[in-house]
């Protein structure tokens, strides 16, 4: 899959889904979903709902992140301060019944910090983190 997605690209995957396993134990249950052949796969995380899913494409890496009316809530009052194109992919997503459905290329290391505070504010750390910290004094302001 590092071949597939590349090695900056890899590197980021392997960091997302370490942060996920470590700083929610337990919590979720990865599973690998294949969307056919013009989709190809998806590893998901999941409890009862979709945590995130994240998909390794060609030479890159994506994450869709599904926010309810409460996390948008969360989420909306940090926006200026997240990389312009992750805050750009948020606000030009489109809102179902079921939630807004987020697709975020994670091309830098500042992206992927960007979707570890929206992890953090999509559902509450069981460990509390630096970012934990730092979402909660934005949050305050």
């Amino acid at each position: 899959m590092a071949q597939w997605i590349g090695a900056r690209n890899a590197k980021r995957w392997v960091e997302l889904t370490t942060f996920i396993n470590t700083v929610y134990p337990g919590a979720f249950r990865s599973e690998w979903l294949f969307g056919g052949s013009q989709h190809g796969w998806s590893l998901r995380f999941k409890a009862s709902k979709s945590f995130c899913t994240l998909i390794p494409e060609r030479s890159r890496l994506l994450v869709v992140l599904v926010f309810g009316t409460a996390e948008r809530a969360k989420v909306e009052p940090i926006l200026s301060s997240l990389v312009t194109h992750v805050r750009d992919d948020y606000e030009q997503s489109t809102t179902y019944h079921d939630g807004k459905w987020v697709l975020i290329n994670v091309d830098s290391m500042a992206v992927l910090q960007d979707v570890k505070r929206l992890l953090e504010l999509k559902r509450k750390p069981k460990m509390v983190t630096s970012l934990t910290r730092l979402a909660r004094s934005d949050s305050e302001r």
